[in-house]
């Protein structure tokens, strides 16, 4: 069928083309079948809604089309049915649990970037990965696919150094501190970063709150070329495009498949032409990786997959246990890192681990003798040349240089908890920590977390304060108190754990 063209002015999130009831019946159309827009040379996939909200002879696309492709309005094209893609068959095939070949990783992917799959057959796919997991050999096809299926960077500045996080401690906004200290010994470090998916703030979000963090590639390059270094949210690249959209239905799953994990992380560094990579594997109760053998295990797998990439990688596992200095949350973070930076003192935890991770990518990069690395580190963080390279970086990025971080405004609407008796904080739960800074608001609310008073292993009294949640809101700071108090994210226990009598 041929239809005009009718723009309407909202996001489907899954690349709605609106069809009439009637013209649906003739075309026999169903809802959510994948239709091509054909236009000229251009062809765009989108799944099938049918409404009356347009007339006879309309299709009806949302914004998110019009991002594939744009569309005029009244504008004609041709409507034809797509059918199901070969790589639904592959998908089919790995939730079989057997393996897949090279050419069916990439038929994959394509579809996935070129929206001929459908947010079902994305989700069966990430499943498949979950329950059935992949070998080495699948997970270098899939990043390599991931990668050239986006665009690449090339910088005219070499050795190019990345470091990455795998995730999951509350408060990591150890890269923030990192980036400019490496950069500041003249390194070249390009970094993206991704947004939260299960985190309170991951590391663009922290940094938008004092820089813009979406740029293009061109934009990007130039930054990188002038000041050495970037800190920006790789989502608003075309890198590894296909990771984006497996992200959304990981999300959704509450799911994050090692081999994907894999291959998420390391075709960013891929595309971005990354020559030498620290990976961070936080390790301990509460987040995703809890043993230091399941961090081996992995490690093992981030150098091997290194390796057939071209790049050199280390890892670097690190204490995961309870939260990173004292804050969770985008705006409280931001502070945090921002004054740590500015004064070259702050939290032990956030300068222990960010200058061991600095450390080692400065004798990667060969500006700092074997085992030196963290020293020079820190005399870069204490000298002040770490915050005279961030506040280029800032710059760079559109943000204030002169920016005070105390002057960045958190949320005013606040209840702090106390402890319920005298004692020793013997354990912080990470996923509570996490659910309750959600609760309150973060990462969307740019000022909601917690701001946290004790660490493991402190004596408390009685009535001390434990932490503070931040909201924006009333309603969302009700709903995270309700959840602190349910979780109990902060243990206190005496020396005497229990008492068992004579039985």
């Amino acid at each position: 069928m041929r239809a005009k063209v009718r723009i309407l002015d909202f996001y489907s999130g899954r690349y709605s083309v609106l069809i009439n009831e009637e013209d649906a019946r003739e075309a026999k159309l169903h809802p959510d079948d994948l239709v091509k827009l054909e236009a000229g040379k251009k062809t765009v996939y989108g799944s099938v809604v049918i409404s009356n909200l347009v007339e006879r002879g309309e299709i009806g696309v949302s914004r998110d089309v019009l991002e594939l492709h744009s569309f005029s309005e009244g504008e004609t094209v041709a409507v034809i049915p797509a059918g199901t893609p070969e790589s639904v068959r592959y998908i089919k095939k790995k939730m079989n649990g057997s393996k897949l070949r090279k050419v069916e990783i990439e038929a994959i992917i394509r579809d996935i970037v070129d929206r001929k799959l459908r947010d079902i057959e994305i989700s069966a796919f990430v499943t498949s990965l979950e329950i059935n997991g992949l070998d080495m050999d699948e997970i270098a096809a899939l990043t390599i696919a991931m990668a050239e299926t986006g665009d690449m960077l090339d910088i005219d500045r070499k050795p190019i150094m990345d470091v990455h996080s795998i995730g999951g401690v509350p408060g990591n906004k150890t890269n923030i501190l990192v980036v400019p200290i490496v950069a500041a010994a003249g390194l070249t470090i390009p970094k993206t970063s991704s947004r939260a998916i299960t985190s309170a703030a991951g590391t663009a979000d922290v940094v938008e709150v004092f820089a813009d963090v979406s740029f293009s590639l061109d934009e990007i390059k130039r930054i990188v070329e002038k000041v050495g270094a970037c800190l920006v949210w790789g989502g608003a690249l075309n890198l590894a495009p296909a990771d984006d959209i497996t992200i959304k239905a990981e999300r959704a799953l509450s799911i994050d498949p090692t081999g994907l994990m894999l291959a998420s992380i390391m075709s960013k560094k891929y595309a971005m032409g990354s020559q030498y990579v620290l990976i961070d594997i936080p390790t301990g109760k509460g987040v995703k990786v809890e043993t230091v053998e399941q961090a081996r295990a992995l490690a093992r797998d981030f150098i091997e997959l290194g390796k057939r990439l071209g790049q050199y990688v280390e890892v670097a596992i690190t204490y995961g246990g309870q939260p990173i200095g004292h804050t969770v949350g985008p705006a409280l973070e931001a502070r945090e890192a921002l004054m740590t930076l500015m004064t070259g003192k702050g939290p032990g935890s956030l300068i222990e681990k960010a200058t061991g991770l600095a450390g080692i990518l400065l004798e990667m990069g060969g500006v700092a003798p074997q085992g030196m690395g963290k020293k020079m580190a820190r005399e870069i963080l204490e000298s002040g040349k770490a915050w005279e390279k961030m506040k280029e970086i800032i710059e760079a990025q559109g943000g204030d240089p002169n920016i005070k971080p105390e002057e960045i405004p958190i949320g005013d609407k606040t209840y702090t908890f106390t402890a319920p008796t005298s004692g020793y904080v013997t354990a912080i739960d990470n996923r509570a920590i996490t659910a309750i800074a959600r609760a309150a608001g973060a990462p969307e609310d740019k000022g909601a977390g917690l701001e946290l008073y004790v660490k493991v292993g402190e004596k408390v009294k009685e009535g001390d304060p434990l932490f503070t949640i931040h909201a924006e809101h009333e309603a969302r700071l009700d709903q995270a108190i309700v959840l602190a108090r349910r979780a109990e994210p902060i243990r206190i226990e005496g020396m005497v754990l229990q008492r068992i009598g004579n039985i």
